[in-house]
This record gives structure tokens, sequence and C-alpha cells, in this order.
């Protein structure tokens, strides 16, 4: 979940940098595609799994409160 976490705040701050440089004369903040650009394979990968760890943080949170030893949270 930590990582899902993470994943979901590089997702977060890349689609606002998106958004500032979209506003700021159509610049290319998108640091994703900056980092990985040129290899746009793993830059898809990056993209599907900020997906799955929004997935993951939205279904996975029913375990948060959980007390029983059994929790894998």
């Amino acid at each position: 979940k930590k990582l899902a976490w993470i994943l979901l705040i590089v997702g977060a701050l890349n689609w606002g940098l998106v958004g500032l440089g979209m506003l700021f004369g159509g610049a290319n903040w998108n640091l994703v595609s900056l980092v990985f650009g040129g290899v746009p394979v793993v830059e898809s990968l990056v993209y599907i799994l900020v997906g799955i760890s929004a997935i993951v943080y939205l279904f996975g949170k029913g375990c948060k409160g959980c007390k029983t030893e059994s929790c894998s949270c």
C-alpha cells in the first residue's frame, strides 16, 4: 500500500504539472514523459502502475481500521 500511495503522489504531481504547463503557453512539464520519453514502453508502464495504484488505494481502504492479526495492511 505504501508503494501505491507513492505512485499516486507521483501521478498527481505529474498531472498538476501538465495542467500548469498547458496554462503557461503549452510547455511540456510532463515529468514522466521528460524522464522516460525516450523509452515509450517504460513511460506506458509508469502510467499503468499509477492507474493500478489508484485502484489498489481506492479498494484497499476497507482494511485500514482492522485490529486483527490476520489483517494484511
